[in-house]
């Protein structure tokens, strides 16, 4: 079965979140508790950039090359050298290769889980799923544990994110605000920005005052946060907000820097996200899709698509986007308070199945770090000769868990309560990764 824009699961989601038509009593959009705690020195990171690699990328083609195993196993791309010596990635991380000093690979992630619903949802909260339970995602629990008097929501998409990657028990309140569309297009404008048809600005100040009038009512009712706006008011303000639009629109940045990112849709998407931390969004989500290259190994991660320039598959274009972002956010004086992650939900099979391409295979596969309080440099873990099993320093999910939280400042054995009043850990029988802590 061929799967370019989807995974093999077919999962394609998008939230369906309209400002001006939210009702009274309806209203979802943002909140946020000052319930924040520090962890000291490990404590590094103001904000964090994931670029989810939907699908599941091949280790084998891009951060673990192995040159010496049979052909069918160390598949059609020779290793280069990097700027640091001893490292070496696949030829299509040409640029990557450049920035190697300021990145950290772990080449010894383990998942037992191999279907990609499951293991998202392991990889992006560091809970094995279960039926009792949804468990929140690193940028939802960032949302609910970490107090922000800015106008732009807490935790934002581009352009959307999946399921797993929500707030999980927390509630819709904490779901990222996806901008719903493509920033490289000349048509792009963020979905929730404009008044809604019929919705004009009179109306709602109308609207804003009532939920005032309301809002004192409840008070004098209830006992209520004093220090949670109200979610209309986080609506109301991000429309009105010249901050917002501006921290959206790309056409204030010089070609020149839109250029070195790509212009395509991923690379402007990491060029967003640099804008969007650089106005102190605490967390945000690159969704890259297309990784689950079950065939067509080389025309999907080199080449790209047919009809396409060469050059432009997944790999390039993910070399592009990544390279420049570390770089650019370095440049800026932002690297050391900026996480990156660059991860997918596990890598591909050590052998190239009869299709060329590579399937599910979560027992040993990739992912790469920068900034927040990462050491650059360094390589953590090592696969097999095969890249089929952990041969040093296995790490799960939970660990980076653990390891993620701690660098954004979060202790990992804090508490959130469910909907029923159940205390929940973010974090469970995670260790940090002391090998990444600078």
């Amino acid at each position: 079965m061929q799967c370019i824009d989807k995974r093999c699961d077919g999962v394609d989601r998008r939230d369906a979140l309209r400002l001006g038509s939210l009702g009274v009593f309806g209203l979802t959009l943002f909140g946020r508790s000052p319930a924040f705690a520090s962890i000291g020195d490990r404590s590094k990171a103001k904000s964090c950039i994931l670029l989810w690699l939907d699908g599941g990328p091949s280790h084998l083609e891009t951060f673990d090359v192995k040159p010496d195993a049979p052909a069918e196993v160390r598949g059609p791309f020779q290793p280069i050298a990097t700027n640091v010596i001893g490292t070496y990635l696949s030829e299509l991380l040409t640029r990557t290769a450049k920035v190697t000093d300021k990145i950290a690979i772990i080449r010894s992630m383990t998942s037992p889980l191999g279907e990609h619903g499951i293991a998202n949802q392991y990889m992006l909260s560091g809970y094995k799923p279960n039926s009792v339970i949804d468990y929140p995602s690193y940028g939802s629990v960032l949302s609910k544990v970490r107090a922000s008097e800015n106008v732009l929501p807490p935790y934002i998409a581009i352009p959307s994110v999946r399921g797993p990657a929500g707030a999980g028990f927390l509630g819709t309140a904490y779901d990222p605000f996806s901008i719903g569309g493509d920033p490289s297009k000349a048509s792009f404008r963020v979905k929730d920005l404009d008044f809604y048809p019929g919705v004009d600005a009179e109306r709602m100040n109308r609207r804003r005052a009532f939920m005032d009038q309301l809002e004192t009512f409840q008070r004098r009712h209830e006992k209520g946060n004093a220090n949670t706006d109200s979610r209309f008011e986080q609506a109301y303000r991000m429309v009105i907000s010249e901050k917002t639009k501006r921290a959206f629109d790309l056409s204030l940045e010089k070609e020149g820097i839109r250029s070195k990112y790509g212009l395509g849709s991923f690379g402007q998407s990491c060029l967003m996200a640099r804008r969007l931390v650089e106005n102190g969004v605490p967390f945000v989500t690159v969704d890259y899709n297309g990784w689950d290259t079950h065939e067509s190994l080389v025309l999907r991660l080199k080449e790209g698509f047919a009809g396409a320039k060469v050059g432009v598959g997944l790999v390039p274009t993910f070399d592009q986007g990544f390279a420049t972002l570390v770089e650019d956010l370095d440049e800026r004086g932002m690297l050391d308070e900026t996480l990156v992650i660059a991860m997918g939900e596990f890598g591909r099979t050590p052998k190239i199945n009869t299709r060329g391409g590579r399937d599910h295979w979560p027992r040993v596969f990739s992912i790469a770090l920068a900034g927040g309080g990462v050491r650059g440099g360094i390589v953590v873990g090592k696969s097999d000769a095969i890249g089929e099993s952990p041969a040093e320093r296995p790490v799960s999910p939970s660990d980076l868990a653990f390891t993620i939280y701690s660098l954004l400042g979060v202790e990992p054995s804090l508490e959130l309560q469910t909907e029923d009043g159940r205390p929940v850990q973010i974090n469970q029988g995670g260790e940090l990764i002391k090998e990444l802590v600078s």
